[in-house]
């Protein structure tokens, strides 16, 4: 067949879905001609599948406003579809010429209003074939329709219950789309929109060839029709598939992101990352190698430790000896936080082909951890809420679900225990609390290069033996094996070594800070760092001062710090136990401060009781490792910090 330019009409099944997508969107104009969607549908649906309560809803909100598109359109459309010539290039002429009619109008309205013409003639056919002949309109309607000559076959009602369900598919994807979802979320949605249209097509195409097969006019083998319909419904119903998947996780993502902006406690916002709805997720406890309730972590703070399995070993090692301290002493009471009340959780961000490589990791660990091996439910907040992006992260929750340090990583690099309980103002305050020590060193100019993480030793003395034994040992100790397995740098520098005037330069500003007033709390702390840093330089041997970077680690007398470097093959193996050679170093360090106690303690010296009691003459502890003033006590000296060897270094 051709039309009257010439062209040939192709007949439909000649063509595949690009060829029918390409002639639909020039037909189509993205119009807002109005459509009463859902009651057309609720009637369309009752005559053709005979859903009663549809229908009255249908009729319920027809009779008080009626509804869009008006009658005339209906019918124009029906006629048009009963005029069409036999043949199946007229049937894609014709479902063109709908589309061109429709072209304002929805895809799905395009499907809607088509289906609601086609119930106007099938409708009326199903009536008046079932309808008795009491009514004396029935009979000449009869007549007047042809009924004794036309029936509704089954391949018709067969084809009719395929176009409902395609349809239906259509006003699904339909409903979805209009709710405005982002595509990046939901792409199967915008996916599904190549096939839409087509599938449109082959709706109206179909109806248009079943009018025709119902008037009479027409014998078409609707097998055919329904076989195209049916295939490009199979790609529709995987796309809608996919995107009900992609939906959940958008309202799933929408209602936990709700619920985590005011989560009712730690264990509800916890629950929020990691537990899928109706699962009972087990936490592992890397302490007794079990499992345990996640109730474990109500009422306590948390450090959420969350990362990739990839090198995370150093954070690992580090949050193990953090572990350690909070356990060491957990009814300490550290800036108003029990040490007791801190538990570590490990939300590792894994898929389920790393699970041997997160046993062997989770055997290392003293901490608890989530055992995961899908994507998290709660993924998109912890990147989101979190900010985690690859990059291994420590937020530190309260009790509460608060976030009381969005990161506290890099304070714990640096501080270790010292940062208790790891806010974002106790790095401050340890930043404070010696960077006036810092800025003493930079205005003496000693030279000192901080970088990173690396250990730094300041050391001075008068004894050049010690300083000469000392600075030999530290060399052997920074070539160690152990030490460069545990990828250490240790630094050192020799106060006075090319400068001898550096040295009283650098005295006296220490002396100054000593003279500074209290304001606060901080200054309280730096006054009792410039007291033991004064009281080092009395050692009639020497000192020492190990940092790592500029967190000051420990200020040392001479004859334990430096017998802890000539037994560093006695304790190297704790280097890698502990989190790191300043941890391993100070221990020792401690071990033999007790050893010099014990052997020549801190002294009480009496003074004869006749003694007039003005006296106030200055004495100073004979013990060399502290070297301290002693107080004027009635009618004894003694040292000041009476024997406490835990003050002995203690910053």
């Amino acid at each position: 067949m051709s039309l009257s330019n010439g062209t040939k009409l192709p007949n439909p099944f000649d063509l595949n879905d690009s060829h029918i997508l390409d002639k639909l969107y020039l037909t189509h104009l993205h119009g807002d001609d109005k459509c009463d969607k859902e009651i057309l549908f609720h009637i369309v649906s009752n005559v053709l599948l005979g859903n009663e309560s549809q229908t009255r809803l249908a009729e319920s909100k027809a009779g008080v406003t009626g509804f869009q598109p008006e009658f005339r359109t209906l019918k124009l459309i029906s006629c048009q579809m009963i005029t069409t010539p036999r043949g199946e290039c007229y049937v894609h002429q014709t479902t063109l010429w709908i589309l061109h009619y429709l072209k304002t109008y929805s895809w799905d309205a395009k499907a809607l209003v088509t289906l609601a013409a086609f119930t106007l003639e099938y409708g009326n056919l199903l009536y008046l074939t079932d309808a008795t002949t009491l009514d004396q309109l029935i009979n000449p309607l009869k007549q007047l329709n042809q009924i004794q000559n036309r029936k509704v076959t089954a391949p018709v009602t067969d084809l009719v219950g395929l176009i409902m369900e395609v349809f239906l598919h259509i006003h699904e994807w339909a409903a979805w789309s209009g709710v405005g979802y982002d595509t990046l979320e939901v792409p199967s949605l915008s996916d599904a929109l190549e096939d839409i249209p087509v599938a449109v097509y082959w709706i109206i195409a179909s109806i248009v060839a079943a009018t025709g097969n119902i008037i009479g006019v027409s014998d078409y083998s609707l097998s055919d029709f329904k076989e195209r319909l049916s295939l490009v419904d199979s790609k529709l119903k995987e796309h809608l598939k996919l995107s009900r998947g992609e939906i959940y996780s958008v309202e799933e993502y929408l209602k936990r992101k709700k619920a985590i902006s005011s989560p009712k406690d730690i264990v509800d916002f916890l629950k929020l990352l990691i537990q899928r709805n109706g699962d009972n997720l087990l936490i592992y406890d890397g302490n007794t190698k079990t499992k345990t309730d996640i109730e474990v972590f109500r009422e306590k703070y948390v450090l959420l430790f969350i990362s990739s399995l990839n090198k995370v070993e150093d954070e690992i090692l580090l949050l193990n000896s953090i572990y350690d301290r909070l356990h060491d002493n957990p009814q300490e009471i550290v800036r108003g936080y029990k040490k007791d009340d801190f538990k570590i959780l490990w939300i590792p961000i894994c898929d389920d082909n790393q699970n041997i490589k997160f046993d062997l990791l989770k055997n290392k660990i003293k901490f608890y951890a989530v055992e995961y091996f899908s994507e998290l439910p709660g993924i998109e907040l912890i990147r989101e809420k979190l900010n985690y992006w690859d990059k291994p992260i420590v937020p530190v929750l309260s009790p509460l679900g608060e976030i009381m340090n969005d990161d506290a990583m890099d304070l714990i690099f640096q501080w270790g225990i010292d940062a208790f309980p790891f806010r974002k103002k106790d790095g401050y305050d340890l930043t404070q609390k010696w960077k006036w020590f810092w800025d003493v060193t930079r205005r003496v100019n000693l030279g000192i290069q901080v970088k990173g993480d690396r250990y730094i030793f300041l050391y001075g003395g008068g004894d050049k033996k010690w300083i000469q034994d000392f600075t030999l040992a530290l060399e052997k100790t920074k070539r160690h094996e152990t030490i460069l397995r545990a990828d250490a740098i240790i630094e050192h520098y020799h106060l006075g070594k090319d400068d001898p005037k550096i040295v009283p330069r650098f005295w006296i500003e220490i002396e100054r800070k000593r003279l500074k007033k209290h304001q606060d709390a901080i200054d309280c702390e730096i006054q009792d760092i410039v007291k033991s840093l004064l009281c080092l330089k009395q050692d009639p041997q020497g000192w020492a001062i190990l940092t790592k970077g500029y967190n000051v680690k420990l200020l040392g007398h001479g004859e334990p710090m430096y017998q802890t470097l000539a037994d560093f093959d006695i304790w190297k193996d704790k280097v890698l136990q502990k989190e790191g050679f300043d941890i391993a170093f100070k221990k020792y360090y401690e071990s033999k401060v007790k050893d010099t106690h014990v052997r020549q303690p801190c002294e009480i010296i009496n003074v004869d009781n006749n003694i007039n009691g003005n006296v106030i003459a200055t004495v100073s502890c004979p013990n060399p490792t502290c070297g301290r003033v002693m107080e004027v006590s009635s009618v004894n000296y003694k040292c000041c910090h009476q024997d406490d060897a835990r003050q002995n270094g203690k910053i």
